[in-house]
């Protein structure tokens, strides 16, 4: 790196033409900066809409003292995209913000003194609200986490590695040594594209970070809004999005174990996954496809049970 600088704000986008503009003017308004050096970087995911015009408008008439750059990765997938941000930041610490993501006034102020405060953190999340265009359905809060709403308390949180939680990556930040030190060159998980339902690439990738010794926080000062519209929470929404979540999770569930214990934890995960569906459908017995959140929560349950074969039989198992 040839300029060094304190903090980057990251903003993976895909066709965020739309959901930009609120996300640009608040990090316009951020306070208390003034003592570090920052930076804000798009990553553009291979759009296909103004997404570019967006940005470079921005950008004539940028004004503030930290600049505003803007990247284009081709290559489609959240983790590419991620990876990208990460080559290009110039920042020792690397806040990323999804573009329905719409931070506090103060965020990238307390993101950076968190990192300062607890060096042994090589990334942590943010407490993130949701901001609902329509009400959830009744007891949507049981699967409210998944759509990236982290709510743990207004207290500093470690994550315990054996408790198998990790915060989304809608406002994390990582510190960029981490990253360097931790994460694989190539990742089993992408990113959810067009012909891919796979997801999980965020927790993939701090579950390396966990496993080699780095700390993983909740920092409940970094608030963020996060923008749920209507369409994401529709049955033809929620069920491939909690199909994918499951189909990934051999990849997550196997990092943090050494491979001569793997083939165990696979019997152990195995007989679990199947208690969780026969507890479940004793539980809601026919409801389970009528009742969202339990329809939901089936889904989840039976992809994980699949998912060692599915990733296998597709070959992402024997990636080189």
């Amino acid at each position: 790196m040839s300029e060094s600088l304190d903090f980057t704000v990251a903003i993976p986008t895909y066709n965020g033409e739309i959901r930009l503009p609120e996300l640009l003017e608040r990090l316009r308004n951020q306070l208390y900066t003034e003592a570090f050096s920052w930076e804000i970087i798009v990553v553009d995911n291979n759009s296909t809409d103004n997404t570019a015009t967006i940005v470079k408008n921005y950008q004539a008439s940028w004004q503030c003292p930290y600049p505003l750059k803007y990247f284009f990765e081709a290559k489609q997938g959240a983790a590419y995209a991620r990876k990208r941000a990460v080559e290009e930041a110039k920042g020792k610490f690397i806040g990323f913000l999804d573009d329905d993501n719409y931070p506090v006034s103060n965020w990238v102020a307390v993101a950076y003194a968190f990192g300062q405060k607890y060096p042994k953190a090589g990334a942590y999340g943010s407490q993130i609200h949701p901001d609902w265009e329509v009400e959830p359905p009744q007891d949507f809060q049981r699967i409210a986490p998944f759509l990236a709403i982290t709510e743990r308390g207004n207290l500093p949180l470690i994550y315990d590695p054996h408790k198998k939680l990790l915060p989304p990556s809608a406002g994390l930040v990582i510190r960029r040594q981490a990253w360097l030190e931790t994460i694989p060159n190539e990742m089993i998980l992408t990113g959810r594209v067009s012909n891919n339902t796979l997801t999980s690439e965020d927790l993939e990738m701090l579950s390396h970070m966990q496993k080699s010794g780095w700390e993983i926080w909740y920092n409940p000062e970094m608030e963020i809004y996060h923008k749920i519209p209507s369409w994401r929470l529709r049955r033809e929404y929620l069920i491939p999005f909690f199909r994918g979540i499951g189909l990934s999770r051999y990849v997550t569930r196997m990092i943090p174990i050494k491979t001569y214990y793997r083939p165990f934890a696979f019997l152990v995960y195995i007989i679990n996954d199947l208690r969780k569906i026969i507890w479940h459908l004793i539980k809601y017995g026919r409801s389970v496809k009528l009742d969202l959140v339990a329809a939901c929560e089936m889904e989840l349950f039976i992809s994980s049970l699949i998912s060692p074969f599915y990733l296998w039989k597709q070959g992402y198992l024997t990636k080189k």
